[in-house]
């Protein structure tokens, strides 16, 4: 290969690797013939991936790249994910680069009979098909023989030699049971029943459903103080205690899921369908399909790309696929898959455990993907373009502008206007109004005045205040939005107008027009994102020119007093913070700060005097800045 061929060849994958997250995950490298010839996981995919191409390597490392044609990633949810993803990739692709043991060692799986009458926990070094139940892997089998040391202490399950039930009666219980780490199922009088219930307990924390567990002992233990059973309930107590303790052990992503798929959807400035492969318990493979926006919403868009996805030929259906959100006609979808595989599958909805996790996952993925083969303008475009779909729009909103106002009291009232050109923030086309004549707060009013004088400036030409929006942003509900409407139409302008209405948390949850019909945006989190940001960057906006006034108009005041210098003004706002306390500060209080005869002069300034100082301030109010 000609050295500029391979340099262009490299240039091109590492600026496909800069795109990747800052994410951990493991990443597959191929060669022109699309077979996986190395696979490696790392902390931050963007770092480690775009590493392989730029610089020297190696010998075999750089004889590796020299064959690379393209490379794919799996975004994990943690390192250890990571670890465990890059184990059952390498074991079932068996790259060339890759280090391989032929005994073919690796993670084992738990291994549980129920077919049994006393079922144990055992470790396997693969899942076989030989009617047992196989959950994991969880790791190194140190690790794998932690995690059944804790459950059959937690539930006092046997993890000794014995078998059962050859060998109840037959000799004195173990240390195990005089330790209370077992119940004694070697004595005679042991119920068969409970142990298969708590077999079934620990295969429901091997499948990732804890939380369901916990639910259920716990209003099995209340129900057994109600009825004075306190021995009863002492015990599934200390039961309780022992599972959650385990809720803690960390989660993998391959954990307990045989012969399943989880789909993931996203929007953005293109839209991503993305089906993560379980099989044996391991992330077999990720298949990944980027399209334009389809028309329909989410849940159809879904229920369509799975139809045709697993009824095309050569697909072949698992026997369990997790969707990412409710789809109509899910029993009809479900039988067509079915009859297509010539087998039961089963379609889901999980909304919590591991099995939700495992959605989130695809749907990260599915976000990442977008995230890499787009760029910052198109997201923002694709954005605009949701809004103005959204709002109904007659134009595209290539100038959004946004109004809040703050004030502390009656003091220091001002608005700031925020400008955002093509969806990012445009700071020298912000502007800020000092409030005239309103003597006491009144946010409608000094709405008015401020949407008043920046449109009338507009009208008369000044170039500060040109163009008109696209859209106006108020920040406030139905009164403020109206309040702006009226303003618009009494200079006969047309401007698209709404308020940002905020929820409990501050953020803004929905968009309101001037006669009070609200248009919810949560639903998109790239309009919500972007709408969230401009009122945050509004409201930021007007509370530092408000708190600059402050500080000015502070200073000035105490400026002008005879033997006040800088050393003196900051003793004082040290200790008494804002003007007013200062103001209002007797003359003792003030003695106690700075000296006597400088005291004397700061309360004869302020007492006696009929202005109001607080509001004073070095910027002229007729200017707009």
């Amino acid at each position: 290969m000609e050295k500029t061929e391979l340099a262009a060849r490299l240039a091109a994958l590492q600026e496909k690797a800069l795109k990747l997250p800052l994410l951990p995950g493991v990443y597959l490298m191929l060669d022109a013939q699309n077979t996986v010839i190395y696979v490696g996981k790392a902390k931050k995919l963007k770092n480690r991936v775009s590493s392989y191409f730029h610089g020297e390597h190696l010998p075999k490392v750089a004889a590796m790249v020299e064959k690379v044609a393209d490379f794919q990633v799996i975004v994990a949810a943690s390192e250890f994910e990571a670890l465990v993803l890059e184990n059952s990739l390498i074991k079932r692709h068996k790259p060339h680069y890759n280090i391989l043991l032929k005994d073919d060692k690796g993670y084992p799986f738990i291994r549980v009979d129920r077919r049994q009458d006393y079922p144990r926990m055992e470790l396997s070094s693969r899942a076989l098909k030989d009617g047992a139940d196989y959950y994991g892997p969880f790791g190194a089998r140190g690790r794998s023989h932690a995690i059944i040391d804790a459950l059959s202490s937690a539930l006092l399950l046997p993890d000794c030699s014995r078998v059962f039930p050859r060998d109840i009666g037959k000799e004195r219980p173990c240390l195990n049971y005089h330790m209370g780490r077992c119940a004694g199922w070697c004595l005679r009088d042991t119920d068969p029943a409970d142990y298969r219930t708590r077999m079934d307990q620990a295969v429901l924390i091997l499948q990732g459903r804890s939380e369901e567990l916990t639910v259920a002992l716990r209003e099995e233990m209340e129900q057994a103080a109600e009825a004075l059973r306190f021995e009863r309930a002492a015990e599934l107590r200390d039961r309780l205690r022992a599972i959650e303790g385990l809720q803690n052990q960390q989660r993998v992503i391959a954990t307990a899921f045989n012969d399943t798929d989880a789909v993931g959807f996203r929007r953005g400035a293109r839209s991503c369908f993305t089906v993560l492969h379980f099989s044996g318990g391991d992330l077999t493979g990720k298949d990944v399909e980027m399209m334009g926006e389809p028309l329909e919403e989410d849940s159809e868009a879904v229920a369509e790309l799975v139809r045709q996805y697993y009824t095309v030929p050569g697909n072949i259906a698992p026997k369990t696929v997790l969707l990412p959100c409710e789809v109509d006609g899910l029993e009809d979808l479900e039988s067509l898959i079915s009859e297509t595989a010539g087998r039961r599958v089963h379609l889901e909805v999980p909304k919590r455990g591991d099995r939700r996790r495992l959605v989130e996952s695809a749907q990260l993925n599915a976000q990442e993907e977008i995230l890499r083969r787009t760029t910052a303008d198109q997201r923002r475009s694709k954005t605009l373009e949701w809004l103005q779909r959204t709002l109904e729009l007659p134009d595209y909103p290539h100038r959004i502008e946004a109004f809040d106002i703050s004030n502390l009291g009656n003091m220091g009232i001002v608005a700031a206007m925020t400008v955002f050109q093509d969806g990012k923030p445009l700071k020298s086309a912000y502007r800020k109004f000092r409030m005239r004549d309103l003597q006491q707060q009144d946010d409608y009013a000094s709405m008015r005045q401020a949407l008043t004088r920046r449109f009338r400036r507009y009208l008369d030409g000044d170039e500060k205040f040109a163009p008109l929006p696209d859209l106006l942003l108020i920040d406030g509900g139905e009164e403020h939005t109206r309040v702006a409407e009226e303003v618009l139409a009494d200079l006969k302008l047309t401007v698209p107008t709404f308020g940002m209405v905020k929820d409990d948390r501050h953020r803004t949850r929905a968009l309101m027009t001037g006669d009070g019909r609200q248009i919810g945006i949560s639903g998109n989190q790239a309009v919500f994102s972007l709408i969230g940001n401009i009122q945050e960057e509004t409201h930021n906006s007007a509370i530092h020119y408000q708190r600059s006034l402050r500080k000015e108009g502070l200073h000035s005041a105490l400026d002008s007093i005879p033997g006040i210098g800088p050393e003196r003004r900051k003793a004082l706002l040290r200790q008494f913070h804002t003007l007013r306390a200062v103001r209002e500060a007797a003359l003792e209080e003030l003695a106690a700060v700075i000296p006597a005869n400088a005291a004397a002069a700061v309360y004869e300034t302020f007492h006696g005097k009929d202005e109001d100082l607080c509001a004073s301030s070095p910027v002229p109010p007729e200017e707009d800045s």
